[in-house]
């Protein structure tokens, strides 16, 4: 298998690469008869794009999606869902100094390792251009999802040693967008906000962490024993460029901690069975609980430096690099979006699934 294709019930088949003519996808699976809202689609492509924040790359990509099949008057068929996005900031000669020499960090060498040839324009498929597609899909989701009442928010939690550690509901998420950093919270903002602008200055790059809560989801949701929501959920954050971890609750914390302190007491509450800490992220046994889904995903620094770095070429030869082109010193801020986009296409997917689950 090629590894193109997320989702069982509800599908995605991404393709495409940075410098081609489009990068797009095909969702199948989404039931007929759902109003897409399109503005809002594009709205979520507005978030992602290239330029969308300062703190960001300086490529520029209106990210204008088209549709072409699936829809009638805006309402879903029930047939696949196609739809295409046309790179038009495309710069292939800034990369024309890699076509014989392996980028530190980057999947230059082990994609040649695999396929024998690479596209060495911006890494090709492995750049990070290819998750507009996702963003898409995910923006498609969304829409199914909130027929059902579930939400979905992410947040930038943490760049490099600066930390945001405050639960989600005493966030004011709305102010994640109208932050440059996308951090809800003004103080931590400022001070992430000013690291990345060091770092850059500095001609090098930092890491950070994006967290996420998904509201209202149901109890039942997941499919043991190898498809558990959480392992699903996983899967989907750590495909994300510059991924390194991702921790579900109270995820490695819990290493540390007894049995009698971890386990989440249930309790009764109006609207059902509730727990009173919620330590297992929304997420026991791998079946949504109906409690909020709570995970964080933290991202390396970029591998791309504005300074020099020792590497080698083809034949082995050492050599020295400075990164040339257009490249985010934080990816954190850009990766809001695509960590929202990735949990509405797993939870879209279970929630179909779960649908044929039971009588």
């Amino acid at each position: 298998m090629s590894g193109n294709i997320l989702g069982t019930a509800f599908r995605l088949v991404s393709f495409g690469a940075s410098h081609d003519p489009a990068i797009g996808g095909v969702v199948e699976g989404c039931p007929a008869g759902l109003k897409l809202d399109l503005a809002a689609v594009q709205a979520e492509l507005d978030r992602r794009r290239p330029g969308s924040t300062p703190l960001g790359t300086a490529r520029r990509e209106s990210d204008t999606v088209e549709i072409l099949s699936g829809l009638l008057d805006g309402t879903t068929l029930g047939t696949p869902i196609a739809f295409l996005i046309r790179n038009t900031d495309a710069r292939p000669q800034d990369y024309d100094h890699l076509k014989d020499t392996y980028r530190p960090g980057h999947a230059d060498l082990t994609w040649e390792q695999k396929y024998g040839l690479r596209d060495h324009r911006g890494g090709g498929r492995s750049s990070a251009r290819e998750t507009a597609v996702r963003v898409a899909a995910g923006a498609i989701a969304r829409q199914l999802l909130a027929a059902s009442g579930i939400r979905v928010s992410a947040w930038v939690s943490g760049v490099g040693d600066v930390r945001l550690d405050r639960p989600h509901t005493e966030l004011d998420l709305a102010a994640v967008w109208k932050s440059d950093v996308r951090c809800p919270d003004g103080d931590a903002a400022a001070r992430m906000t000013a690291l990345i602008e060091q770092v850059r200055a500095e001609g090098d790059s930092v890491g950070g962490l994006v967290s996420c809560a998904a509201t209202g989801v149901p109890a039942g949701l997941g499919e043991p024993v190898f498809d558990k929501l959480h392992a699903d959920l996983g899967k989907a954050m750590l495909s994300i460029n510059a991924v390194k971890g991702f921790q579900v609750g109270s995820g490695f914390a819990a290493a540390a901690m007894r049995g009698s302190v971890h386990n989440d007491a249930y309790m009764n509450a109006p609207e059902g069975i509730r727990t009173a800490t919620n330590r297992s992220g929304g997420v026991q046994g791998g079946i949504s609980n109906g409690e909020d889904i709570v995970f964080d995903v933290a991202f390396k620094p970029a591998s791309t430096l504005m300074r020099e770095q020792a590497s080698v070429d083809r034949t082995g030869r050492a050599v020295t690099l400075e990164g040339k082109g257009r490249h985010d010193p934080c990816v954190v801020p850009r990766a809001v979006p695509v960590v929202e986009a990735m949990t509405c296409l797993v939870l879209a997917d279970h929630l179909l699934r779960q649908r044929m689950a039971r009588l």
